[in-house]
């Protein structure tokens, strides 16, 4: 039976070329087809065949298949930065970075996603929280957030208090507060008024009593008062 032009210009991001597929839309698709393959930084599509970007694949916590979206690990870039860059996206997916609110939405638009957020201190401790759904909206939305479904790995829930609310940076005030959380907070979040997370806050070195509120901060697992070592943030469609 032969597939028809049309059939093959449908499924054409799908079809697979010594081995690895040309179009995958996220790293769940690289891992699908081939489970060998270690974590490390992939090309993937988030809205087809032009929009090709670097992404950090994680293939092994819980299964394997996480799409890298934030990731903070030494301090090497400078995240507090205008709404264009947060919607676009910066760093580099060896390093440090964020993917980018445009392709996040894209990627948790298309399918059903749940969310792991990896965490270590700088005493080598590593916790996770996770939530079985996840999604960004539109931009003419602000790029929303919608998170429920939280499974302790020993960080708490410092995410859910954030459900609902619009992405806010020093540019684009869009938090619930009468202050600007992103300027006040020194990043950019979905802020309330304004966080229990913080993870694109100003890279500290652990605890210091001294000003809180501002670092890479995950309060129901260190408080205000402690920046953490690492932290990174990864999607997966819904098994």
């Amino acid at each position: 039976m032969k597939m028809s032009p049309l059939l093959i210009l449908l499924f054409a991001p799908l079809l697979i070329s010594g081995g690895d597929l040309i179009h995958p839309m996220d790293c769940s698709d690289i891992h699908k087809e081939d489970k060998s393959k270690p974590s490390g930084v992939y090309t993937i599509y988030p809205v087809g065949d032009r929009s090709a970007v670097q992404v950090y694949c994680d293939m092994e916590s819980v299964g394997g298949g996480w799409t890298v979206f934030q990731r903070r690990m030494d301090g090497s870039v400078n995240f507090y930065r205008p709404w264009n860059q947060y919607k676009f996206g910066f760093g580099s997916a060896a390093g440090e970075y964020w993917l980018g609110l445009k392709n996040i939405h894209s990627l948790t638009n298309e399918r059903k996603n749940e969310l792991l957020v990896d965490m270590e201190d700088f005493d080598g401790k590593k916790v996770f929280a996770r939530y079985s759904s996840f999604s960004v909206g539109t931009e003419c939305d602000g790029y929303k957030l919608q998170v429920s479904g939280f499974i302790n790995g020993g960080a708490g829930d410092s995410l859910t208090y954030h459900s609902g609310q619009k992405f806010s940076t020093f540019d684009k005030d869009q938090d619930s507060s009468s202050y600007n959380c992103a300027k006040l907070r020194v990043g950019a979040f979905w802020y309330k008024s304004c966080q229990y997370a913080n993870p694109n806050g100003v890279y500290r070195w652990g605890a210091d009593s001294t000003v809180g509120n501002f670092g890479v901060e995950w309060y129901h697992w260190k408080g205000w008062y402690y920046s953490l070592k690492a932290i990174s943030m990864k999607i997966r469609p819904v098994q």
